[in-house]
Parts: C-alpha cells; structure tokens; sequence
C-alpha cells in the first residue's frame, strides 16, 4: 500500500529514505529522469515565451520534472506542483503519476477528488486558451477539444490509482487475515500441547495412585501375616503354614494386577490428546467392584484385624451383612472409586492403628453411596508392623472422590482413632 509522510512503517523495508523496496526506488528514479528531461524540453519553450534565458528554462524545468521523486511522501505537493506548472505547458508526466500516487494512497478521498477537479480545471484553461487563437470560428471543436484533454490527463491516472489503491488495500486485509489466522492456529497447537502435557500429567498421577492402591494393600496384608508367621513359626506350624500360603496368594495376586496393569500400558499407547484421564488402566469394566467388599474385608480379617462390615440398602434401618456391598448397579468408575477408597482406608489401618477395631459402613442411598472406615484406638498389645507411608493414601482418595463430583473427609475421632467418610454420586461425571 502507498502511505504518505511518516505513515509507513519499518517492517520489510530494504530501500532507502522514504522507499520501502529498492525496486520502488529504482523505478521512482526512473520516473524522475524521464520527467526532469521532459520539463526541461518544455522549459524551453516557455523561457522564449517568457523572455527569460533558455538555460534559466531548461534549470526551471529539470526542477520541476525532478519532484516526481517525492511522488510516495509528499503526492499531495507533486499534484500541486503540477497544477503550478500547468500554464508554462510542461510537466504532461509529472501530472499524471502525481494524479495516479495520489488516488491509490490514503489520503483522504474528499482531497483527491478536489485537486484532480482543480488539475482538471487547470488544463481545460490552458488547452482552452492556447486552442482558440488557431480555431477561433470553431468555438465548439475548441471547447470540445479541450475537454477532451483535460479528462484524459486527468480521469484515467485517477481511476487506476483508485483501483490499485483498492485492490492493495484488499491484500493487506487478506494478509492480515492469514497472519491472523496464523498466529490464532499457532495458538490453538501451543494449547493443545499445553493440553497434552496435562493429559500426560494426569496420566501419570493416576498410573501412579493405582499402582499404589493395588500394591500397598496387597504388601500391607503380606507384611502383617508375614510378621503372624514370624511369631507362631515355632508354637503352631499349622497356623504358620496357613499364614504362608495366605502370604504366597496374596504375593501372586499382587503380581498378577500388576502384571494386567503394565500389560494394557504396553498394548495400548493412548495419545495424549486422548487420554481419558479418569480412566483407570484396562479400563473400568476390568476393576474391582463393591461385590468384592466382602472378600477385601475377609482378607483384612485373616491378617488379625477385626474388621465389622455394615451395609444399609436404600431406605432400610438396618444392616445388611448378607449384601456383601452390592449395589443397584452403579457406574464401573463409581463402584471402583469406592471400593479403592475402602481398600486404602483399610491399609492406613493396618499401618497406623495395630490392633484397633475397624467399622467399615456403606450405604446405599437415593443417587448416591457412602462409605465410612473407622477405627478405634489401638489396644497397645498389636506389634507395629513397620511399614512405610509415603503420605499418598488420604490425597488419592481425595482426587478419587472430588474427580467423581463426591464429597470426601477424613480425620480424628474423639475416641483417638480415626475416620474416613466419602459419599459419591450415583452418576459419573468422567
């Protein structure tokens, strides 16, 4: 686009001065030349006409033709010029590129409009007045013919520049509308990495909390009846056996989920992007459910712990022991989140409270389940079992429950023993 005065801006800019591209310069230099050459022709003409010394013509026009330099900075003082020269019948050339740089900048068109009338004006005087002394009984061919002269020296170069002007402006909109759309698609791949890289994040939280789930339970128990065998090894081999095998299933079973776990890692290698980030690995068709709360309750039963499992369907006052954690059918992710979170509750039992009674509650509710694990002091006869916390447990069974839309809490009881309760709701949000 043509600017005019100190509009341009900077950015691609080879040329010198006020020339954006070299080849505008080149070209404009060009113009000059073949302008000061015609002004100063024509300057001759008029210095006789004057009465001024031809070489003073020939300087005058050689000035005059030399403005069309400035044509991309200043086109309005070259139109002007031009219009200046118009009665000494030199500067055809000068005036119609001024005429044309003028119409295709962006000055305003109210300008425009008022000095091509004026450049038109201007030539119709002097064609008029140099015409009628040949023709002076054709007042109408002289008329006409001036006309003529001043709207072709002036309309067409107006016209053109108008079109160009137009039509630049509308590549620099285009332009500007791709590098929009660019810079927006730009943005759009850095959110999606930004996506991705949370996606991973998430990914490898969740691995990390089932992982920890599925192998501190089963580690626990084998701790706990490792250290029973350990006591009764030499009093009661029947008891000591019985707690060896229990120690080699739970070890087995261990390694099994383990083994399914890095199976479906290897197998299926999700996309970031599309990583369900909820989703537990193989799935939650293939996790535990709460028709298997009996069993994990019987598991921590057999390592020494006294474990009371009450269940209440809804609308019922009492307890259910023979439902053994079976609901109306919840969603997988639903009944697996609730059976982790008596799972990890119960194995903060055996790592912290030795000995101490043990509550597990769940109750089954209009569009939701509640569980509670509590426990009660411990009787200070219990060995400790001496085994590690990472401090992990209580926050993934947090992010559990919330990431469900339920609501988890946990904390000390008045009696000195401690209590986790969540309540999710019947319908998944993953």
């Amino acid at each position: 686009m043509t600017y005019t005065g100190d509009e341009r801006g900077g950015a691609g800019r080879d040329g010198p001065w006020w020339w954006e591209r070299r080849r505008e310069a080149v070209l404009d230099v060009g113009l000059g030349a073949v302008s000061a050459a015609e002004c100063a022709l024509e300057g001759v003409q008029f210095a006789r006409e004057a009465g001024f010394p031809g070489a003073a013509g020939v300087l005058f026009g050689f000035v005059v033709g030399a403005t069309l330099l400035l044509r991309r900075r200043w086109p309005i003082a070259v139109v002007l010029v031009g219009i200046a020269v118009t009665p000494a019948a030199m500067g055809f050339l000068l005036s119609v590129v001024a005429l044309y740089t003028l119409a295709s900048s962006e000055v305003p068109r109210r300008i425009t409009a008022t000095l091509a009338s004026m450049s038109m004006a201007a030539t119709f005087v002097v064609m008029y007045l140099r015409t009628r002394e040949g023709a002076a009984d054709e007042p109408t061919l002289v008329i006409s013919l001036s006309v003529f002269v001043a709207v072709a020296l002036t309309v067409p170069p107006v016209l053109f520049g108008l079109y160009i002007g137009a039509r630049r402006r509308l590549m620099e909109s285009l332009q500007e509308r791709a590098d929009s759309l660019e810079r927006e698609l730009s943005l759009l791949a850095d959110r999606a990495e930004e996506r991705a890289e949370w996606a991973r994040t998430e990914e490898r939280t969740r691995i990390a909390r089932e992982m920890h789930d599925v192998v501190a339970h089963r580690v626990s128990l084998m701790v706990v009846h490792a250290a029973a065998l350990q006591a009764v090894a030499a009093k009661d081999p029947v008891k000591a056996a019985r707690n060896a095998a229990l120690v080699g299933d739970m070890g087995r079973q261990a390694l099994t989920e383990l083994r399914e776990m890095l199976g479906v890692l290897r197998a299926e290698a999700p996309k970031p992007a599309a990583v369900a980030v909820a989703a537990p690995a193989g799935g939650f068709e293939d996790g535990p459910s709460l028709a298997e709360l009996e069993a994990l309750v019987g598991q921590s039963r057999a390592a020494g712990m006294v474990v009371e499992l009450d269940v209440r369907a809804a609308g019922a006052g009492s307890a259910d022991p023979a439902g053994a954690g079976a609901g109306p059918g919840y969603p997988a992710e639903v009944e697996q989140a609730a059976y982790r979170v008596v799972q990890e509750a119960l194995t903060n039992c055996h790592k912290h409270a030795p000995g101490a009674r043990v509550v597990v509650r769940l109750a089954h509710r209009d569009g939701e389940v509640a569980m509670q694990v509590e426990n009660g002091p411990c009787d200070g006869k219990a060995a400790e079992p001496g085994l590690p916390s990472g401090g992990n447990g209580l926050v993934g069974m947090r992010e559990r429950v919330l990431g469900l839309g339920g609501v988890f809490v946990s904390g000390p009881t008045d009696d000195g023993g401690f209590k986790v309760s969540a309540v999710l709701p019947c319908v998944s949000r993953a």
